[in-house]
């Protein structure tokens, strides 16, 4: 008997494949089991005949009817479908590096998860440049925003300034600036070069000479000289003593390419990376002398010379080859038993020093540029600086130069294990969030709300009570103590952040040593007395309680609460432990009628007493001078009659004739629904409190603006009537020198521009521009009579100009001589604010641009005349007095010294710029 093979499982025909067993499930008409299932899907073997086939069917039959119901069901269950939302994109930290053409720092700020901007996107939260950046560029940062350099930062990375000011530094302390070769300006030096060649012939020594351009890089233009005399008086070298002991390494001469991050200067903060590059000269070095003098390869260190010899060597790891890491040379001289520690806090030192030279002119240019911003505030700038660094054999660090953009090329392995290293600690030590851009305008949306309802309350007016004086006082003390708990909260999570970030990087300013530290600052204090003598008391209180404040967060915070404790308890008040109340006792008896008959020092200290005591809700200063005064009706003679209530608000008192007892209040409302009232009085129908108020806010804001337009024409006949006084000659003399000069003036241009734009350092710059700046200073303060002249609208858009003036190493007052529309460029400056600038602010603006103009023809020519004065011979540009005696020159008005304020006068002011010369007396 042949078995007939068993049927497998076949799917019914009306199952739809996507059905399951959970869907099945899930319906509520019926359950359906496993082995239900299972029992329905088997067919019947060929022996199933008669009932039982039939039978199977039927339960086949039903079995599809119930699938395909199960299936509507589920159908009905999922519903219609719905298309799923986008998600959106996460914004990322976005860097601008359309400035830059190295590789490798698109490469470190990807890895960090920054974006890198397709375009030149002014929004991104970061900018790398490889070249100077403009101080406009630097003054429309939003501070959310950081950039790659610093404004000022050339007075240490181009050579003559870093020589000018080691040589103003090395007169005071020489001691602890000793680690600059000695080293001569060309052409002003020329002649102290000569005498020294001169005294060492006698000493019968010789020394050998390096000459480099002024504002050179990469190795160009570099030669050597044996003989002094041959140098040639060009302009713009520096010649320096050429160290002709060097430590060597396998026969050698070598230099130290080290990289320091400074992350702020406002205080200043200073990282030193831990590693760098060791380049070595590639012919082995041998003492100079004639016959090897022009040997570059033997003398210069620099890659871009040493890359085209044949010799080079591209090492394959970071200890072989003519460039190798300062790692590599640390372990190389502990295998030598010298002591590296020693001489890498040496070099510290010096960094240190180096840059607190240049603390100074950072400062100020960086506040020049950010006005608005609060001191100690998050940096927008940050720079990475490129030191090279030569030892001798004694071990000595010698300070070769500083460079503001060190290449970032990759050419070797060395390079990019280095550089990447420090591109990716540099970013990450930045602490640039994403939310910083919102936080930055909630920062601006609540300073443009504190400025809007800020009071501005006078301390020391006649109309102040003493009890005023001690409650201001007490709520100042309560300022400056949140300010610096906040200052020492922020310092505190700063160095939390660094110390968890830095990397390789290691701080040696502010250093953790105690002694180090109170050193750099007695250093910090005497820069700033060297460099910025008329600011020098201000700036050095400042560096002692931003950098030697001793107080920790617990104290401030005790202090603050005792100020709060005195507050609350009343201590500040005067006459007793608590506040006073009630009405202040009468002075003297109330009258109806004042008798003419009265005596004057009586009445004269009855009105004393009641306009201190008579003060409106808003304190205006300007107000109470000129007789306004609120709750006086108009058309009376009287004076108001109004105190200051125990709630702060203006209350006024009505007095009966003959009698010793004031009456109730008769209301409580501010000095400021009393004036809407009176104003309310004359109109038909009565305003509520909102209109009341809007009444009063629009005629205020009239009778401000009106007050500021007449003052602002004030300011302009006052600058009008500005000279420049021309020390020893009179105005008439000072105006026919400055027609002499405008008429040659194809002979004094270049003159003056070579004077103006090149022999004037910025700060001498800057002195010139002061003289002007601190006499409209002088006017404002006459004219405005304000305490805070800083505080003026109309000064801040005059000190835009002076910046615009100084801007470009004195580029922009140039451009003010000239004829085309280039003359008119500082103007520029408006048309991209959002600042409306009317027509009398903008002519004030142009009279101050005209005296800055004559202002440097005078200095010019002061300067030219004390030269000829020494060099007993006429000056070319010098004017003959004795031929502006004969002409004619009408009378000008009475015209206003343009001397600062203090107490220098202009022969001293000029003396300062020019000292090897003597300065006439002023004249009247």
């Amino acid at each position: 008997m042949i078995r007939q093979p068993k049927a497998g499982l076949e799917r019914m025909p009306g199952m739809k494949p996507s059905s399951s067993v959970s869907s099945l499930a899930s319906t509520e008409k019926q359950d359906v089991t496993l082995s239900s299932l299972m029992h329905y899907t088997q067919r019947p073997s060929a022996k199933t005949t008669g009932p039982l086939q039939q039978t199977g069917r039927r339960h086949d039959d039903r079995l599809d009817e119930r699938q395909q119901e199960m299936a509507e069901a589920d159908d009905r269950l999922k519903g219609p479908l719905i298309p799923k939302k986008k998600r959106k994109k996460k914004s990322l930290i976005t860097v601008n590096l359309s400035g830059t053409r190295y590789d490798v720092i698109r490469q470190m700020s990807e890895k960090l998860g920054y974006a890198v901007a397709k375009d030149d996107d002014p929004n991104s939260y970061l900018f790398w440049n490889d070249c100077f950046v403009a101080t406009d560029r630097i003054s429309e940062m939003k501070s959310f925003q950081r950039i790659n350099h610093f404004p000022g930062m050339g007075e240490i990375t181009r050579k003559d300034c870093l020589a000018r000011n080691m040589a103003k530094v090395q007169k005071q302390l020489a001691d602890d600036f000793s680690f600059a070769p000695k080293t001569w300006i060309l052409p002003a030096d020329h002649s102290l070069l000569l005498n020294y060649a001169k005294d060492l012939r006698a000493k019968k020594k010789t020394k050998t000479f390096i000459i480099k351009p002024s504002n050179g890089a990469q190795g160009h233009g570099i030669q050597l000289f044996r003989n002094a005399e041959k140098i040639p008086q060009t302009e713009h070298f520096i010649v320096q003593e050429y160290i002709d002991k060097p430590l060597l390494m396998d026969g050698y001469k070598f230099d130290l390419r080290l990289y320091v991050l400074v992350t702020s200067c406002d205080p200043l903060r200073v990282f030193l990376f831990d590693d760098g590059l060791v380049r070595l000269s590639t012919e082995k070095y041998l003492a100079p002398t004639e016959a090897n003098i022009n040997h570059s390869f033997m003398h210069l260190t620099n890659y871009s010379v040493n890359k085209h010899n044949e010799f080079y060597e591209k090492g394959e790891s970071l200890s072989s080859g003519s460039k190798r890491s300062v790692q590599f040379f640390r372990e190389y001289l502990r295998q030598n038993d010298i002591n590296d520690g020693l001489l890498w806090q040496n070099i510290g030192d010096m960094i240190v020093k180096t840059l607190i030279v240049s603390e100074p002119h950072l400062l100020h240019a960086y506040r020049m540029c950010r006005p608005g911003a609060a001191p100690g505030s998050d940096s927008v700038c940050f720079e990475v600086l490129g030191f090279d660094v030569l030892i001798d054999r004694k071990l000595r660090p010698w300070l070769l130069e500083v460079n503001r953009s060190p290449s970032f090329g990759t050419d070797e392995r060395v390079d990019y294990d280095i550089k990447s290293a420090l591109i990716e600690d540099t970013i990450r030590l930045l602490n640039i969030k994403i939310s910083d851009k919102s936080r930055n305008m909630a920062a601006q949306k609540a300073e443009a709300r504190k400025r809007l309802f800020r009071q501005n309350k006078r301390t020391d007016g006649p109309d102040i009570t003493e009890y005023e004086k001690k409650r201001q006082s007490i709520e100042k003390r309560k300022e400056e103590l949140k300010e610096t708990l906040a200052r020492i909260r922020k310092v505190s999570a700063r160095e939390d952040y660094e110390n968890r970030n830095r990397g390789r990087f290691r701080r040696i300013f502010p250093p953790d040593d105690k002694i180090r530290h109170e050193r750099y600052v007695q250093l910090l204090s005497s820069t700033f007395g060297i460099f910025m003598s008329g600011k020098a008391p201000a700036m050095q209180k400042e560096i002692q309680r931003v950098y030697n404040n001793k107080l920790k967060e617990v104290d401030v915070m005790d202090m603050l609460a005792e100020c709060e404790a005195d507050e609350k308890e009343g201590k500040y008040y005067t006459g007793g432990t608590g506040k006073p109340r009630g009405p202040k006792p009468l002075l003297s008896m109330p009258v109806s009628v004042p008798s003419p008959l009265e005596n004057d020092e009586d009445e004269d200290e009855e009105m004393e007493d009641e306009e201190t005591e008579s003060m409106s809700a808003s304190g205006s200063p300007s107000m109470a001078r000129q007789g306004y005064h609120p709750g006086r009706r108009p058309g009376s003679s009287g004076r108001p009659d109004s105190r200051l209530s125990n709630d702060g608000t203006s209350s006024t008192f009505n007095s009966r004739p003959n009698s010793g007892v004031r009456s109730r209040p008769t209301s409580n409302m501010s000095a400021a629904n009393q004036r809407s009232r009176s104003l309310s009085r004359t109109g038909n129908g009565k305003h509520t409190p909102l209109q009341r108020s809007t009444v009063d806010d629009n005629f205020l804001l009239s009778v401000v603006k009106e007050r500021e337009d007449e003052l602002t024409r004030k300011t302009l006949v006052a600058l009008n009537e500005m000279r420049i006084k021309f020390p020893g000659k009179s105005d008439q003399e000072a105006e026919y020198i400055l027609d002499k000069l405008h008429e040659n003036w194809k002979f004094h241009k270049p003159r003056i521009a070579s004077y103006w734009l090149v022999k004037l350092d910025s700060i001498k710059r800057r002195k010139v521009i002061d003289i002007v700046r601190s006499n409209v200073r002088a006017v404002l303060l006459r004219t405005w009579r304000v305490s805070d002249v800083d505080s003026l609208k109309v000064y801040r858009i005059f000190n835009r100009v002076f910046n615009r003036l100084l801007w470009s190493h004195g580029q922009g007052l140039w451009n003010c001589f000239s004829s085309s529309s280039n003359a008119t460029s500082w103007e520029a400056i408006f048309s991209k604010s959002s600042e409306n600038i009317c027509e009398a602010e903008l002519n004030c603006c142009r009279r101050i641009v005209q005296l800055c103009r004559d202002c440097l023809l005078i200095v010019y020519q002061f300067a030219a005349e004390a030269k000829s004065s020494q060099s007993n011979t006429p000056h070319p540009s010098s004017v003959d007095e004795h031929s502006s005696t004969g002409q004619s020159i009408s009378a000008r008005d009475k015209s206003l010294s343009l001397i600062p304020p203090n107490t220098q006068t202009m022969s001293q002011k000029y003396s300062k710029l020019y000292p090897a010369t003597r300065t006439p007396s002023m004249g009247s």
